[in-house]
This record gives structure tokens, sequence and C-alpha cells, in this order.
């Protein structure tokens, strides 16, 4: 069992084995396979639940502790006997290659086990790749795949920027995790954040999250924000969720606030700081589309009961539209729009095709990029590409009838977060294509759709910091959010 060392003597192995078999004339054939079988693993196996110790105990004296290679090849150069994608390496650990020493893991270790050793091993192959790049200076010139652009810096001075959004009258409004709203005017920041914002809770993954202004703003002056709502338990316990609200600008106060969505206190989890989502898009009809992540509990993105875990939909006011998927069952939540999902912290309509993208972390391994359908389900926790974070597996497989395939994903992790396409005119080739910003990879990925599938992926930089989110800009440039500033990526010169 995992977390136990396991001796498995041979030859008893294999007779239990044999003993249960019925005499048929193919009992010869089994017994020699399973002679086989027995005969190509270690006398003595060690089987922890977290994957890299498994790997330490039974695969780093031939691999090498880092996967460097010793006497067997290292796993880090991308050349792979068997082929290196993930249903290649799979079958490689399950099979083993007796001849050239490597046992039949499939004897000891189950499916999951040997889903999580190929995480592992992408895990390691990346963190080598990581470690060769250098960090690139605060503004940089890039000659990338479509474009040569440049990098710097639009506004600095502000500490973990959440949420840029520009307003028809040239200014922009920027959101801080720790509860700062703050207009941008001149490529400045104003010398006082915005008044009247409600509290926030802002403990661990919690805080002031996106900010979005009404399609028809310039008529109506709505200005939409999501947060982690602090509040205080019938039992007297701190607890916090997401909830949406708007109000509008008016001398430098967020006025006449309205409360948009807001769960029932008893769905306000007690415990964890985690999973709060918090993206918000309108689409071309004018519905209002946010997102709550599963509050670290696994089994609220399968329950209708509850708003975590989901992506929701209703009018610009907070009415629930008839036309939700659930919006007549009394069981479920109307306001919900799809489900089976962890933490989805990007959210975009795309320009062309009008249809709803969503980017949500994965756990260890396992980040997506889903095209968001009404009432679908997208499958967390029971699929999933990842593992725990302590190395052990989750699911028992990536695909189930019933449950949806994201379009794209990433193993490892890159801790995906604000998403957009992108609509300017100074970056032609790269219309229409999906950012995609990253916190652990400090990466910003591009990502090109045919339809909706993602036919190429390009790496426009990394080692700036924490990307938190993308925005193209009114300007045509793409605006980036990074820990202590925004950068603007204009044409080279």
């Amino acid at each position: 069992m995992p977390g136990k060392t396991v001796a498995l003597p041979r030859a008893a192995t294999t007779f239990t084995s044999f003993m249960r078999l019925r005499s048929t004339p193919g009992s010869a054939l089994l017994l020699a396979a399973l002679l086989t079988s027995a005969l190509a693993l270690p006398a003595q196996i060690q089987r922890p639940g977290k994957v890299n110790e498994f790997y330490a105990t039974n695969c780093a004296s031939c691999h090498g502790a880092r996967m460097e290679g010793g006497s067997a090849p290292s796993m880090l150069d991308d050349v792979w006997v068997n082929g290196g994608d993930d249903e290649s390496l799979a079958r490689s650990i399950s099979t083993g290659n007796v001849e050239k020493g490597m046992p039949v893991w499939s004897a000891v270790m189950s499916p999951k086990e040997i889903r999580a050793m190929v995480i592992f091993i992408r895990e390691q192959r990346a963190k080598a790749n990581q470690a060769e790049v250098a960090k690139p200076a605060e503004s940089i010139t890039v000659k990338s795949r479509l474009h040569d652009y440049q990098l710097n810096t639009w506004v600095a001075g502000l500490d973990d920027p959440w949420s840029l959004a520009f307003l028809p009258d040239g200014r922009a409004l920027v959101t801080e995790k720790r509860g700062r709203l703050t207009v941008i005017e001149n490529g400045k920041l104003a010398a006082q954040p915005v008044g009247g914002v409600p509290e926030v809770d802002s403990r661990s993954q919690a805080g002031l999250f996106d900010v979005v202004p009404h399609p028809d703003y310039a008529r109506n002056g709505w200005i939409y924000l999501a947060y982690s709502d602090p509040r205080t338990s019938a039992d007297g316990k701190s607890v916090s969720l997401t909830r949406i609200i708007r109000g509008k600008l008016r001398d430098n106060t967020l006025a006449e606030q309205q409360t948009v969505f807001e769960a029932p206190l008893a769905d306000y989890p007690s415990s964890g700081g985690v999973h709060f989502g918090g993206r918000i898009a309108f689409d071309r009809a004018g519905y209002l589309y946010f997102t709550i992540g599963e509050r670290g509990r696994m089994e609220n993105a399968q329950n209708l009961g509850v708003p975590m875990g989901k992506v929701h939909r209703v009018f610009d006011d907070g009415r629930v539209p008839p036309d939700n998927p659930y919006a007549k069952d009394p069981k479920a939540d109307p306001t919900i729009w799809s489900h089976g999902h962890r933490n989805p912290q990007g959210l975009a309509f795309h320009p062309g095709t009008g249809a709803l993208y969503d980017a949500e972390h994965g756990p260890r391994g396992g980040d997506e990029i889903n095209l968001v359908r009404p009432g679908c389900n997208y499958g967390w926790p029971v699929i999933s590409y990842g593992m725990n974070y302590d190395g052990s597996p989750i699911a028992e497989a990536t695909a189930k009838p019933g449950l949806e395939q994201p379009v794209h994903y990433w193993v490892p992790s890159i801790a995906p977060c604000g998403i957009n396409f992108y609509t300017g005119g100074l970056f032609p080739k790269w219309k229409n294509h999906l950012f995609v910003a990253s916190l652990a990879v400090e990466e910003l990925h591009r990502l090109e759709l045919d339809g909706d599938k993602v036919v190429a992926e390009e790496i426009i930089f990394k080692g700036l910091g924490r990307i938190r989110h993308v925005i193209t800009g009114p300007d045509g440039a793409l605006y980036v959010l990074l820990p202590k500033r925004i950068a603007r990526l204009t044409p080279a010169e």
C-alpha cells in the first residue's frame, strides 16, 4: 500500500497468482508471463504514496537523483527511445524494458501512480529548463515568432496588481490584491486610491480581484468588482466567499453601490483561504459571467447546490436569466452556467466566435484552458491531468464519458491566471490570439486557435515575475500586470 515498504517474494507471488488460475490450455503461457513480470522487479520495492519518494527509492539509482542520467539515460534532454508524449511515457513505465534492466512497474504501481510519475518527470524537465534561462532586464526588446516587440514599464509603485480596466474617457482602473482600487490617468497613478471600496479579506489567496466596466459604461457608468467578502458566521467564525458588486466612480469614490451576486452566508466556507476564482466577463448580449473556485474542497465542484467550483451567468443587475441551465432546478444554484471547475482565474470571450473560454489552475499539473458551454461538467475532481501537491495521485483517469476535455492543458503547471484575446492593431499577426498570464513559471503565453483547437503555442517572455493578468489596451498595446508594476508591450522600433 502507498506509504509502506512491501517485500515481494518473487516465487511466492508468482505461485499464488498461478494457483488462482483454472487449468486451461493458456495457463502455461500466463504462468510464463507472470514469471517474466516477477523476475523483472527488484527483490525489495518501496511503495511510498508520494511520487518523489518513490522515484528517489526505486529510480534514482539508474536515472540519477535529478534525472540527469546514470546507468540509464537522462530524462532531461527530451530524447526518448519509445516516444516522449504522456501516453508513451506511461506505457514505458508500465511495461518496462526487461532486456535493458527496467522493471515492469505496473506490477506494483496503479495507473494513477504511473500518471503521477509522468507528471513528476515533466516537472523535473521544466525545472531544468527554467534554471538555464537568465532573467531579462526590466526593459527588453525581443524577437518573437510573429512580431518583434519592446517591453517597458507603464506604471510602477503597485503592490500585487490583480486586474486592469480601461475606461472610454482615457483613464484606467487597477485593483491590488490587498484591497486598493486606483485610477490611472496619463500613465500615472492617482495620489489616493478610490474611496468607498468594500472591506476585503486579503489573507492567503483572498483579496480584491477583477475590475470590469459595463459594456455601455459611457452611458450608465457602472463599474463591476469581484472580491472576497469577509463575514462572520452564525457560530462566530471568520468566513469569506467571492462577491460581485457594482458602483459608479464619483469624486474618486465608488458611489451607488449595488450587490450583483452574494451567496447565502451558509455557503461561506469557514476554513481555507484558497480558490476564489474572481474573474468577470460580459458577452455581446450584455450578460455578466463570473467565476468562483471550489475553495479547496473538491466535492464542491460537482455539487450543484453550492456556488463554488462554477462559472455563473446573470443579467447585469444580478437577476437570473430564465434560460440558465439550472434556473428551474430547485436543488441547484440558478446562476450556474457550468460546473466541475477547480479555480478559474481567467475568463474571456473570443472576439470572432463569441465563445467563452476560461483558464483554471489544476493541482500539481493539469492547468487547463476550457471552452465553457452551458450546463457542461468540466470534470474536477473526477478527472484530472494533475496530481496532489504531496505527489500522490488524485483521479483514476484523465477522461470519462459525459465530462468535458480541456482544449489545452499544461503538465507541469504554469499556474495560469488572466487571459485575453488580442484585438488591437499594433500586432496584426496576433489578432484574436489568446494570451495567458502565468504565476508559477512567470511566463506570458500566446495560443493560436483554429476553431476550438490550439494549433500553436509560444512563450512571449519569462522571468520578470509572477504575471497576474494581460489585457489589450485601446492603443493596441498589450498591458501585463507584474508584481510591482504594469508593463506595456509595443512593436520594436
